[in-house]
């Protein structure tokens, strides 16, 4: 077929008649050029807003059209319809209504596409005129589509030549597209309430035809299959159970033909999923049965792998089991039907074959047994013994079941698993974890006695020939219910930690899990310090494999963490081990830092006097090594080895704190160690001693900003660590920081002098060093914001941070000459207006804390005079519609705070800014702006509503006052 005329035009320039809108489908359809389609796409939505509309999309839907053409004018129809009823006068609603209808008998037997399309038309028709307009459109619409005598009134010969199969599947197209439509619409609540009830009224002449069809034998599978998505559909309306549990029940007559097995499925479960088909008790008891009867199909599927199947039923028996377990529980003369349902659910959950490779039907069944378990403990005391009496065997069968699906495949198998394969088994056991701990609310103490008793079996019994997964799952249970449940009462821990020695962990699956169950059992551990000798020679025996890297690393840090005063007689064998592996680089550079940490509790806790020696043998490699790299010239390779080995040292001193021992092995009120009783810090000694290589490795990498954070790091997690025993490193720090980043200003170096300023701007002695710093930092910074710190805004931040800190801790550095408040008041205000959120987050607290320190400081009393002004209205701007909406309660504190402190010049500051025109928005009155001010005005204490008033503003600049976006 030839394309119409005027290919080469552009449609931008045409009028609005039919053979233009067919030749821009042309070029949207079939012209390569995407500019071209764009222009196209473009023109025909404004075709389609158009008022012609209405009359070429007929046109369109001509016979003798491409299926692309009909389709566009079928969706124009429906967007006309949708969109632009109102523009429809009253009059044309029958010959609309007459037309469509006509239409859709036509295309009922294709282009299938274009039959939706129109039937989606005819459904949006109805939800405009329903119920005064068009009080029956089912029956209506049912008439329409009756086979018609050729001599007939209301038929024409032609439609009744036409296919009645194709019609009756044309009808049922557009039952099932009227709920979706009505789904998928914008409506405001009351008219939503009015069409679903009108529309659950229909559903009495809907349900009958529906049976009628689906019980037909001269029904197709074609008629039947639309007939199952129609109840679907219908189901969404939340039509009554009780109305229509017999059509629910013909449709698992249809789950024993394969073609309808999948549909059959789907319009069940959505059938018996709908939470309030549990008013309809005797509804749901009827369709019990034919649940039940689903089980031998369920098992042959089972047995035969055929994994379609035995998911379909399932995904059934769970719907009935977990939407209505409460309400099956309770009919005590079923009790045996339901009993019968939750084996067969757990039927489910053991299907043979390993999860996702040969089966995907277990998991959907773990919910469930959350659901039957909180509602059984939910019941009054004595109906929950009858309850736990039936159902604590089955629950004792899960922990079988799940524990035997927890089991890994051969090793050999598991190797041919793609890596994806492999992640979601790994989630699935997550969950059987998750589950587990759950179901040990119900079981108690019971449930551990039961798995010690079998692993004890598998281990001493020489006549038992466990597989290492029969061990690995059990040992796997075990970790599950101690990760998350204090086990320290459970009498047979101390068994299990006998027999943890005796497993083979030549396998890496089975080794991992042993790894975690005894990092899971390290605070019993803390408690019975005895048992640590059998257990740690497994650790370390781990810890020297690199296939065992994250269990034995975190299993390790977990005893450093919670045993480390009892480890005295162990540490030499840990250190040992420890820095041989780190020598060696058998582990990833994150589980290094992790061991450092592991090691720096040890160290915590050993005699004083030997701390210092051992920390120095455990990094002296290290140095040694980073002694090396500094004398190189920088290269990548270089780079990543100076951070790992400067992030090591941040992580041991992290967690190495001698403090901490003298608080808690002497009790609470014992106090911190004096200089007297150690003459330093161990970490303090050794941070002095390579202060000076560590200089030397800035002045190779000062510009490289992940090197100068790597050694701000080091500082800042010992100054966080070792509060004021730092203080020896106090002057030096200072001097260092000052000239980094005086020569290259990074962000790091500032939140390490926030740091210092938290813990030593209140010291004497320390004070000069501290302010000479800040002064210098601060100098070097707004030589940045002078010369534009937009590409900066992580520097910005920081140094809000670093002196909303100071105002905080140690105000009177304010009062320096040498600090530049004009210039600090200044950066604040630019800070204000980054698009970076935490930026703009410092810079209020920035403010919130300078503030109400204006009083009492002439300097800052002075700056605000002077720029309050340019303050108010940046944050007016920022409210008004240049920051997002989500900071309006930051800005709103700074008003509270500028309302506060400086009530007569806020106003006049106010009243001056807000009677621009057009400011801070055009959306807003001056009589709006003048009530913002006096509702603001008006609240200095009331942090709530200085929120609400402002963020009803900010609405109001923005134009979302009452849009419903209001309320996101």
């Amino acid at each position: 077929m030839e394309p119409p005329a005027n290919p080469g035009v552009s449609p931008a320039e045409l009028e609005l008649t039919m053979e233009n809108v067919e030749s821009a489908l042309y070029q949207l359809y079939f012209d390569p050029d995407m500019e071209h389609k764009n222009v196209a796409q473009k023109w025909l939505t404004q075709a389609q807003a158009s008022a012609q509309a209405w009359q070429f999309c007929w046109a369109l839907l001509g016979p003798d059209k491409l299926p692309e053409v009909q389709f566009f004018g079928a969706s124009t129809l429906h967007t006309k319809i949708s969109r632009h009823w109102s523009d429809l006068p009253t009059d044309r609603h029958e010959s609309l209504k007459m037309q469509l209808l006509s239409h859709i008998l036509h295309f009922s037997s294709g282009p299938k596409l274009v039959l939706t399309r129109l039937c989606v038309a005819l459904a949006s028709m109805a939800l405009n005129l329903i119920p005064q307009a068009w009080s029956q459109p089912v029956a209506d619409m049912v008439r329409a589509f009756q086979p018609q005598k050729p001599d007939s009134e209301g038929g024409s010969g032609a439609e009744a030549t036409q296919d009645p199969h194709a019609h009756c599947l044309a009808l049922l197209e557009l039952l099932t597209v009227l709920p979706e439509e009505f789904q998928s619409s914008r409506l405001a609540h009351a008219r939503r309430c009015l069409l679903r009830e009108a529309l659950a009224g229909e559903w009495a002449v809907v349900c009958p035809m529906l049976r009628q069809l689906l019980q037909s034998q001269d029904s197709s599978i074609q008629v039947k299959e639309k007939v199952l998505r129609c109840l679907s559909s219908w189901v969404g309306l939340d039509v009554p159970l009780g109305e229509s549990h017999e059509l629910v029940q013909d449709c698992f007559t249809a789950l024993s033909n394969a073609e309808l097995f999948d549909t059959a499925v789907e319009t069940i479960v959505n059938a018996i999923s709908q939470p309030d088909s549990q008013r309809y008790i005797e509804a749901l008891v009827n369709l019990m049965p034919l649940v039940l009867g689903l089980h031998d199909q369920l098992k042959t599927a089972a047995q035969d792998g055929d994994m379609e199947t035995s998911h379909g039923i399932c995904r059934i028996a769970v719907a009935m089991g977990e939407t209505h377990s409460r309400v099956l529980l309770e009919q005590v003369e079923h009790w045996q039907e339901y009993l019968a349902l939750v084996n067969m659910i757990l039927f489910c959950t053991g299907i043979p074959g390993h999860y996702p490779v040969s089966e995907t039907t277990s998991s959907l069944t773990l919910t469930f047994w959350y659901t039957l378990q909180d509602d059984i403990l939910s019941f009054e005391e004595e109906k929950q013994a009858v309850y736990l009496q039936v159902y604590r065997p089955v629950y004792f069968q899960l922990v079988d079941v799940l524990l035997h699906k927890s089991h890994y495949p051969s090793q050999e198998e598991y190797a041919s698993w793609s890596s994806d394969d492999k992640e979601q088994f790994r989630i699935y056991r997550v969950d059987i974890s998750d589950t587990l701990m759950y179901v040990y609310e119900m079981l108690g103490a019971e449930l551990l006695s039961n798995l010690y008793d079998r692993l004890g079996r598998q281990l001493m019994d020489p006549q038992q020939s466990a597989v290492w997964q029969d061990t690995e799952a059990l040992l796997f249970g075990f970790q599950s219910i101690a990760e998350t449940i204090d086990v320290n009462y459970s009498d047979v821990i101390p068994g299990l930690i006998g027999l943890i020695p005796r497993i083979n962990i030549s396998n890496v699956m089975l080794a991992d899990t042993v790894m975690y169950t005894i990092g899971s059992l390290a605070e019993w551990l803390a408690d019975h310090p005895v048992m640590l000798g059998g257990i740690l020679p497994m650790v370390l025996q781990g810890l020297v494999k690199s296939e065992l890297s994250v269990s034995s690393v975190s299993t390790l840090k977990r005893i450093c963490r919670e045993c480390r005063h009892d480890l005295g007689p162990y540490a030499q064998d840990v250190l040992t081990v420890s820095q041989d592996v780190l020598v060696k680089e058998i582990h990833k550079s994150s589980q290094c830092m992790w061991l450092m940490q592991a090691l720096g509790f040890l160290l915590s806790a050993l005699p004083i006097e030997e701390v210092l020696g051992r920390l120095h043998s455990l990094i002296s490699p290290h140095v040694q090594q980073l002694d090396t790299l500094a004398q190189q010239e920088p290269d990548p390779t270089n780079k990543q080895s100076i951070i790992h080995i400067l992030g090591m040292l941040s992580s041991l001193f992290t967690t190495l704190d001698i403090n901490r021992q003298a608080d808690s092995s002497e009790g609470a009120s014992s106090p911190r160690l004096t200089p007297s009783q150690i003459t330093q810090n161990p970490v303090v000694v050794v941070l002095q001693q390579v202060f000076t290589l560590i200089q030397t490795v800035l002045s190779k990498w000062l510009d490289d900003s992940e090197v100068v954070e790597a050694v701000c790091g080091v500082f800042e997690k010992s100054v966080r660590t070792l509060l004021h025993d730092f203080g020896p490193m106090v002057a030096q720090l200072s001097e260092m920081l000052g000239q980094i980043y005086s020569a290259f200003p990074q962000a790091s170096a500032l939140d390490l002098a926030r740091q210092m300023v938290h813990i030593f701007a209140g010291e004497e002695h320390h004070i000069s060093n501290i302010k000479n710093l800040i002064e210098v930092l601060t100098s070097a910074t707004l030589t940045i914001f002078q010369q534009g710190p937009r590409d900066h805004p992580d520097i910005a931040e920081s140094f809000m941070h670093l002196h909303a800190q100071i105002l905080k801790r140690k105000p009177d550095m304010f009062l320096s000459d040498q600090l530049d408040v004009k210039g600090l008041f200044y950066s604040g205000i630019l800070s204000l207006k980054f698009p970076e959120t935490p930026t703009v987050k410092a810079a209020t607290l920035f403010f919130t804390e300078l503030l109400p320190r204006c009083k009492d400081m002439p300097s800052l009393g002075e700056v605000l005079h002077r720029d309050g002004k340019l303050l108010t209205e940046t944050i007016l701007q920022a409210v008004g519609g240049e920051s997002p909406r989500s900071l309006t309660d930051h800005f709103s504190e700074v008003l509270l705070s500028l309302n506060r402190h400086c009530p007569a010049l806020l106003s006049q500051w106010l009243k001056e800014t807000l009677q621009t025109p057009g400011f801070p928005s055009a959306q807003v009155s001056t009589e709006q702006k003048h009530t913002f001010s006096q509702q603001l005005l008006r609240e200095q204490t009331n942090k709530r509503r200085v929120k609400e008033i402002v963020k009803e503003f900010s609405l109001l600049c923005r134009g979302l006052q009452g849009s419903g976006y209001s309320d996101y």
